[in-house]
């Protein structure tokens, strides 16, 4: 309702200060448009997911077992929902090889993709989304799998693997599906679940032999981003940050918002070397893994007490959503990271 003309009172404002506050105003105003608006990642399909990845269910998706091939199997439905494609050699986004039999035998996984008797079948969960420039790609990965059955604790024997990595994985999901909404990068995107972390790598290590790393401009691998990081919410460290400038692109890419990434707390524990990010940061790849878990004191870490309810689904949200923001300039071409070069040894 508009007020009536007899309530208005004439007050004369000096010149200057006048001045002072439109150029204030103005200010304001160019501040907040030029704020990046923080990516639409809806935090109720994130529960959806990591749920249905660390539900009982799924025993743990210990590699090797029929478990993981039903994790799979669910994750290559979620990347067809978000609107992925399936890469030239995919069966329907899973990505079969085999390895020798581990040492520890596990019974042959059913749906091997032709795996000998002395061979293990494994299967990653592979899409993409094809760019403008289709030799240059830019990776978002995550390992799906975790460490099955346990020795029971309290009645409890399955290692549900809730941010160990089904947070990780479950960012992949909404990533892909937050750049699939958005149409046709600059940048072809690849998105990867890896299996086989927990026992050798051997996920990451097949994908990565199917590339030509000259072609890949960066990695964001994301590992255990369902806890608070220790400098608070909404930070996330990441590994390797000296390595090459992909941590400073991310750094000023989310500049101005409530978002925030700083290099690896845990030096000492050598996590660059330690996970998905590490064969293609050995051939030269700006690859690193992002992570918020205070690992030095996470009692959940490999026990089967890491179940989704012991997460912080809004800071998970959160941190897929700093990192779909920090990989805007790398996906759009306006930025391109330094390469790696390790010293040999590592």
């Amino acid at each position: 309702m508009s007020a009536p003309m007899s309530s208005f009172i004439r007050v004369t404002v000096p010149s200057a200060l006048l001045s002072s506050a439109v150029l204030s105003a103005c200010a304001s105003a160019q501040t907040a448009s030029t704020t990046p608006e923080a990516p639409r990642i809806e935090q109720a399909r994130v529960e959806q997911i990591i749920s249905t990845l660390a539900d009982d269910d799924m025993r743990g998706r210990s590699a090797f077992s029929a478990d993981a091939v039903r994790a799979a199997e669910y994750l290559a439905g979620e990347f067809a929902a978000a609107g992925l494609e399936s890469p030239e050699g995919a069966d329907g986004y899973l990505q079969w090889f085999s390895v020798p039999t581990p040492t520890r035998g596990a019974a042959n996984v059913g749906g091997n993709g032709g795996a000998s008797a002395s061979e293990q079948g494994l299967v990653n969960v592979v899409g993409m989304i094809p760019g403008r420039r289709s030799d240059e790609y830019v990776l978002f990965s995550a390992h799906y799998d975790h460490i099955g059955i346990r020795e029971p604790v309290a009645g409890d024997s399955i290692a549900n693997g809730a941010n160990d990595n089904a947070s990780g994985t479950t960012a992949v999901v909404m990533l892909g599906r937050y750049f699939a909404e958005r149409g046709t990068p600059e940048r072809t995107l690849l998105f990867a679940a890896f299996t086989a972390e927990e026992r050798g790598g051997f996920g990451s290590r097949y994908y990565s032999t199917q590339l030509d790393p000259d072609q890949i401009v960066a990695m964001f691998n994301i590992e255990m981003i369902g806890k608070p990081a220790v400098q608070g919410p909404n930070t996330a460290w990441i590994t390797g940050f000296e390595q090459s400038s992909f941590g400073l692109i991310l750094q000023e890419a989310v500049t101005g918002t409530e978002y925030e990434f700083y290099p690896d707390p845990y030096p000492d524990q050598r996590l660059f070397y330690r996970s998905d990010n590490a064969t293609l940061a050995r051939s030269g790849v700006p690859a690193h893994s992002i992570s918020t878990t205070p690992i030095d004191v996470d009692q959940d870490y490999h026990q089967v007490t890491d179940h989704v309810e012991t997460l912080d689904l809004e800071h998970l949200t959160n941190t897929i959503r700093a990192i779909a923001m920090g990989a805007e300039t790398i996906v759009s071409g306006a930025a391109t990271p330094t390469r790696v070069d390790l010293p040999d040894g590592n």
